[in-house]
C-alpha cells in the first residue's frame, strides 16, 4: 500500500489530479486485502470500464466504490470530495460554505450541504473516553437567527453547552498529580468535548459524563449542586468553590476553551444557529483535538501504523434530507399554487443532492 501524506495543498491535488486515482485510492482503502463480495463473500470480481462499479462472478452483483460511505449516491467528482475532505480536516479555523464555494468552484447549496456531511464525518463513534485529570464546566453562548426580536436578551437568546477539558503535565504529558484543594501548575489541555445540553439539571449532566469521561478519573467542577452524583458513579469529585473569583481562575482550561469556541464561532461562521449547533461543536472539537497534526488528519493512522481510510469512507451515508429536514421539493408540493406560481418551478433533482 503506497504511503500518501501530502505536505500541501498543491501537493495534494496533483497527488490526487483525477477521479481514476481517487478510485484506486478509495480501494486500496476499503478493501486492503481485496475486494469481497457484501451479497455472497465471494472474491472473484471484475471492474466495469465505464463506471467504478465492480461485480461479482458469483452472484453477479455490483458495488459501486463510494456505496455505504459518505460520498454514496453523490453526483460530484471524487477528487471535489477529495479535495474539500482536505481543505476541511487541514484548514487551522475552518471554512465557511461561502469560502468553500470559492475554492471548490461550485454552487452555494452544493458546498453547504458537502460542508455539513463532512462535518458529520467529524465525529469518530470509537473514540476514547476522557482520562486523568478532566474540567468541566457549563456556558451558554448565543445562536445567530433571522430577524431576532427587540429587546431579548437573558437565556432566551443563549445555547446551553456543556463542556470537558483533559488536562496532562506539560513535561510528562501524562495526569498531572492532583490533590485536593491544590492548584495545577504547569498543565495544558489535551483533548476536549462538548455538547448541547436542554438544561443544567443533574440527570443531563450525568449522561454527558458517563459518555465522555473514564470512570475513575478526576473531575473538577465548581460547586453546582448538579454535580452532587459523580462520586457515586465512579469518579474522584473535586468541586471548586468560586465565590467572588472570576469561573476561569478556578476552571482555566474548559473556560479557555468557551472562549475561543465564542471567537471561532463568530469569526468563521458569524454565529451559529441552533439547528445545527452539534455538528458546529463536533467539528470544533475535530479542530482542537487535531490542532497539533493538521496534514494527518485526512488520513487517520491506526495503532499499528497502517493507514486507515479517511473519514469520508468510515462514515456511513448521510442523507440530505437528514441534514435539513426538508428539503425544497417536499416544501413545494405541499405549498398552494398560488405560492408555487411566486416560487417558480421546482429544480431538478440532481441540483438538491450531491
Amino acid at each position: 500500500m503506497v504511503e500518501r501524506f501530502p505536505k500541501s495543498l498543491l501537493e495534494f491535488q496533483s497527488l490526487f489530479s483525477s477521479d481514476e486515482i481517487c478510485t484506486e485510492y478509495l480501494g486500496e482503502r476499503r478493501w486492503p486485502n481485496g475486494f469481497v463480495c457484501p451479497k455472497c463473500h465471494g472474491t472473484s470480481v471484475w471492474r466495469l470500464n465505464s463506471r467504478p462499479l465492480w461485480e461479482c462472478r458469483g452472484c453477479g452483483r455490483q458495488t459501486s466504490i463510494t456505496a455505504g460511505t459518505l460520498m454514496a449516491k453523490t453526483k460530484l467528482p471524487l477528487r471535489v470530495w477529495f479535495w474539500a475532505a482536505y481543505l476541511m480536516s487541514t484548514h487551522s479555523n475552518g471554512l465557511s460554505a461561502l469560502q468553500l464555494k470559492g475554492q471548490l468552484g461550485v454552487d452555494y447549496k452544493t458546498a453547504w450541504l458537502l460542508a455539513a456531511k463532512l462535518r458529520r464525518a467529524m465525529v469518530n463513534p470509537d473514540r476514547c473516553k476522557l482520562a486523568g485529570v478532566v474540567e468541566i464546566d457549563q456556558t451558554e453562548i448565543p445562536f445567530r437567527q433571522e430577524n431576532p426580536p427587540l429587546g431579548i436578551g437573558g437565556r432566551q437568546g443563549m445555547i446551553t453547552v456543556v463542556g470537558a477539558v483533559e488536562i496532562v503535565d506539560r513535561v510528562t504529558g501524562g495526569p498531572p498529580r492532583w490533590a485536593y484543594n491544590k492548584k495545577l501548575l504547569n498543565t495544558k489541555a489535551r483533548r476536549i468535548r462538548l455538547q448541547v445540553i436542554p438544561n443544567n439539571l443533574a440527570p443531563t449532566l450525568d449522561a454527558f459524563v458517563l459518555a465522555n469521561v473514564e470512570p475513575g478519573s478526576v473531575i473538577l467542577t465548581d460547586d453546582y449542586p448538579s454535580y452532587v452524583n459523580l462520586s457515586r458513579l465512579g469518579y474522584t469529585h473535586d468541586p471548586k468553590t468560586v465565590g467572588l473569583m472570576a469561573a476561569h481562575v478556578v476552571l482555566p482550561w474548559v473556560h479557555r476553551v468557551f472562549a475561543l469556541l465564542k471567537r471561532w464561532g463568530l469569526g468563521v461562521y458569524h454565529g451559529l444557529r441552533r439547528k445545527h449547533v452539534q455538528t458546529y461543536l463536533d467539528e470544533y472539537c475535530f479542530r482542537f483535538n487535531r490542532r497539533h497534526w493538521r496534514r494527518v488528519s485526512f488520513e487517520k493512522s491506526s495503532a499499528s501504523h497502517q493507514q486507515s481510510p479517511p473519514f469520508t469512507v468510515t462514515t456511513s451515508p448521510v442523507a440530505a434530507r437528514a441534514i435539513t429536514s426538508e428539503t425544497r421539493r417536499s416544501a413545494w408540493r405541499t405549498s398552494t399554487p398560488k405560492a408555487r406560481r411566486q416560487t417558480g418551478p421546482v429544480p431538478p433533482a440532481h441540483h438538491q443532492q450531491l
